[in-house]
């Protein structure tokens, strides 16, 4: 049986893989300093829960005795939060993985899949965005999620740990988080919908998204971590194939709007996604207006 370790795994994509592999009567492990909120009780009870800073090299390498894989999903998130806190998000989002990154040699882990971001990608000139492109990263954030995808192609090739990086896109679904620093518009919009207030759209609301549901996330995790035909380093797009505007996924939820000043970020974002699909049989099953009508029932949000 497959031992898991999922790094930052209290949070939104980490509960749901947790739940994944519960089901699929995998070991799973949660190692989380529950920075974000304590989530715990949304993992399944079979899970296996640690506190820890994945700073905290030596304590790491402790708890990834006799794991087999390693998910790195912790962060310190957005691109906002990073502009104004950059020393900070660089420490926990460089530092921290060059310590799960050590940590793993150490417990001799055959395999990291580390969530690396589509805000690698920047603004560019064309679309849908292929890992082949240049990285441009325009914010802290950006960058940092970026260095550690070189880090794991190094930890590869220098010293033989299996390693795969994964660019989520905008990933929604199950137990989303509406508030704080890891809010996302999905979960901003179910909010605000929810308390009668109106849908704050940054800017005119044309900029748009590639919304990828975490069922679909989650399979690609499961794909790369269990795959024999990667873990060199490579990196693949986890993006639906298809971008929506904020505009349209107000009109999906429903409910007044109103428009609030633009922020610094990309214009669009669309993932291809043929490099996962004939590499790993990754595809997305959901559509986007159906995962949208599915939390809106999760929410209790009539129409």
């Amino acid at each position: 049986m497959h031992t898991y370790a999922i790094i930052g795994g209290a949070g939104f994509i980490g509960t749901n893989l947790s739940e994944r592999l519960v089901a699929e009567e995998k070991r799973v492990i949660v190692i989380d300093d529950l920075s974000a909120g304590d989530h715990r009780d949304r993992l399944p009870k079979e899970v296996e829960f640690h506190q820890e800073d994945m700073r905290n090299t030596e304590a790491v390498t402790a708890l990834l005795a006799n794991v087999d894989v390693v998910v790195l999903l912790a962060a310190l998130p957005r691109v906002q939060f990073s502009i104004q806190y950059p020393r900070e998000t660089h420490d926990v989002n460089v530092n921290g993985i060059l310590s799960v990154l050590e940590a793993a040699r150490a417990a001799r882990v055959s395999r990291v899949v580390y969530a690396a971001s589509s805000s690698a990608y920047g603004d560019q000139e064309t679309l849908p965005l292929s890992e082949d492109l240049p990285a441009q990263p325009k914010s802290p954030y950006a960058l940092q999620k970026y260095i550690g995808e070189q880090y794991m192609k190094l930890w590869s090739s220098i010293y033989g740990l299996k390693t795969v990086s994964l660019r989520f896109f905008n990933v929604y679904g199950k137990h989303m988080d509406p508030e704080g620093a890891y809010a996302l518009v999905v979960g901003k919009f179910l909010k605000a919908r929810k308390e009668g207030k109106p849908l704050p759209i940054t800017g005119d609301g044309e900029q748009t998204r590639d919304f990828t549901h975490v069922r679909d996330t989650v399979d690609a995790v499961v794909r790369a971590a269990e795959s024999e035909v990667v873990g060199h380093g490579e990196v693949f797009n986890v993006g639906a194939g298809d971008n929506v505007s904020i505009n349209e996924l107000a009109r999906l939820i429903g409910g007044e709007v109103e428009y609030v000043e633009a922020r610094l970020e990309p214009k669009h974002t669309k993932a291809d996604n043929s490099k996962i699909h004939e590499v790993l049989g990754w595809q997305p099953t959901v559509v986007f207006a159906d995962g949208i009508t599915e939390l809106k029932v999760e929410w209790g949000i009539a129409e």
